[in-house]
């Protein structure tokens, strides 16, 4: 079931402009529980230029929890004033973040926006202040493993300048633009190859989420057709990247052979766990768990009989994500996985609700394209190509 979201963001300027960098996290409004962390350096910029960044990231990753309702909190008077449509933005450079803000705002079901005071906005100032630092020593900064409850004693600490009133005269230039995809690229992004294995005995027949059967000699015939396509790649130097299940490691192989390199295994990329369904007709489920499918399907929070919920596969595969991008910056990753994980990760690069996964299809080999950027919105490049097939 959608809940109610609370995002904290923040972002900073050491010298306004100077080095910057942003932080977001998002939290159950009811438990506080930390349901995910953003943070990035952006170079040299200014305070409020980082500050409407930390938003739009808290905002985007809001959305790949399909809320309920979001409440945005910040302690940047000018963003919260300007988002909530009570101050002009008369800057040139923050005209683009805020219309990119106001477009991710019109997405969701409902926000609302909130000033807090700063040392109430502790744990995305904590962000900014790590991605910052991260960049300072030559890093990139990684979210934790692992998120819970958030501590109410995290120490605040962003250097900042001071806060500005509704006139632009704080309104710095040096802003990354807000990109549709129609303007010139800005910064190189990590460009995410997503392949689905080839076929097996069980494809478009059975359930299969754990049960781990061998490529069938359709299914190798599509994996070297894969292989052969992807082998251009090469001179990218790619990662390759796969499920540690064998439908996958052995299409990863192939197309690893044909570049020149090795590949490894990730658990993120595991396809959901189908629990008592595993291995079951798609005829016999819909008959016997006929109420429990129809909730499985309308609701992205409903775990399958002995399984995952689809919300539980989108945050494990986005973890997944944020490794390899951050492992692999302006590089080329080939990540070889299932059908419900690479669906979630186009949801997710659109500001999709989770259960979108339900509404569009993915063929077995083929390959989808999103580049992730570290300044902007990810951009969906190609979904569920085939033609190596043909």
């Amino acid at each position: 079931m959608s809940r109610r979201l609370v995002v904290e963001a923040d972002g900073g300027s050491r010298g306004n402009p100077g080095p910057a960098g942003y932080g977001a996290v998002v939290l159950d409004a009811g438990t506080g529980e930390v349901l995910a962390e953003r943070a990035a350096s952006l170079g040299r910029t200014t305070n409020n230029v980082a500050e409407y960044n930390g938003l739009l990231a808290g905002l985007r990753a809001a959305a790949e929890l399909d809320p309920a309702a979001v409440a945005v909190r910040m302690d940047s008077k000018l963003v919260v004033e300007q988002m909530s449509g009570r101050w002009r933005v008369k800057h040139p450079d923050l005209q683009p973040l805020h219309a990119e803000g106001r477009a991710l705002v019109a997405a969701l079901p409902s926000v609302t926006f909130e000033w807090i005071p700063r040392e109430r906005n502790a744990h995305a100032d904590r962000l900014a202040n790590e991605a910052m630092d991260a960049a300072a020593e030559g890093r990139v900064w990684t979210a934790r493993s692992e998120v819970g409850p958030a501590d109410a004693g995290e120490a605040a600490g962003a250097r900042r300048g001071s806060e500005v009133g509704p006139s632009d005269a704080g309104e710095a230039a040096g802003a990354p633009k807000g990109d549709d995809g129609y303007l010139a690229d800005t910064s190189a992004p990590t460009r995410m190859v997503l392949v689905r294995h080839g076929s097996t005995e069980l494809s478009g027949l059975r359930y299969s989420g754990r049960v781990d059967p061998d490529l069938n000699a359709k299914g190798l015939a599509q994996a070297q057709a894969l292989a052969a396509r992807l082998a251009p790649l090469a001179t990218r130097r790619p990662v390759v990247v796969s499920s540690p299940l064998k439908r996958a490691v052995a299409t990863a192989t192939l197309i690893a052979d044909a570049l020149g390199t090795g590949a490894r295994t990730d658990d993120g990329l595991l396809e959901i766990d189908f629990g008592e369904w595993e291995g079951r007709t798609f005829a016999e489920v819909k008959q016997r768990w006929k109420a429990e499918r129809k909730a499985w399907r309308t609701d992205s929070s409903v775990a399958l009989p002995g399984g995952e919920s689809v919300d539980q596969v989108a945050r494990r595969v986005r973890a997944a994500r944020d490794r390899l991008v951050a492992a692999n910056p302006g590089g080329t990753v080939i990540a070889v996985s299932h059908v419900t994980p690479i669906k979630l990760l186009l949801c997710a690069a659109l500001a999709a609700p989770n259960s979108s996964v339900f509404r569009f299809h993915l063929d077995t080999a083929s390959v989808s394209t999103v580049d992730w950027y570290p300044d902007r919105v990810p951009l969906v490049r190609l979904v569920n190509d085939t033609a190596h097939l043909r």
